[in-house]
């Protein structure tokens, strides 16, 4: 399922998994709201409704990984690292190779929306 992220200003492509937690999600959109930077890698912001989670340890986070820490905290990942850290997968931003420098590291303006 494609969707298009938008950080910033700046339109990402992005694909949201084929699952429970993914389609919850799709239902969702459009969203559009100012997310906290979380951590020094990643934007948060607590959604006003619980999702499905299918949450795992994931050993290390991908820039452009979308995932949920329990059942409303989504996270944009714009930096990798390792995490001991379980969350459910959600989807995935294409082509983050410019990520880190748009988000930044202070509180960001998300949007999301089906293609």
């Amino acid at each position: 399922m494609d969707i298009v992220v938008t950080i910033n200003g700046k339109p990402y492509d992005a694909e949201i998994l084929d699952n429970e937690s993914g389609r919850a999600f799709m239902a969702l959109l459009p969203l559009s709201f100012e997310m906290e930077d979380e951590n020094g890698n990643g934007k948060c912001r607590y959604l006003s409704k619980k999702l499905p989670v299918k949450s795992e340890s994931v050993g290390s986070i991908a820039a452009g990984d979308i995932m949920l820490f329990g059942a409303s905290c989504l996270i944009v990942f714009y930096d990798s690292s390792d995490t001991d850290s379980s969350y459910t997968r959600i989807g995935r931003i294409k082509n983050p190779d410019d990520l880190k420098r748009i988000a930044g590291r202070r509180d960001a303006d998300v949007s999301f929306r089906a293609r």
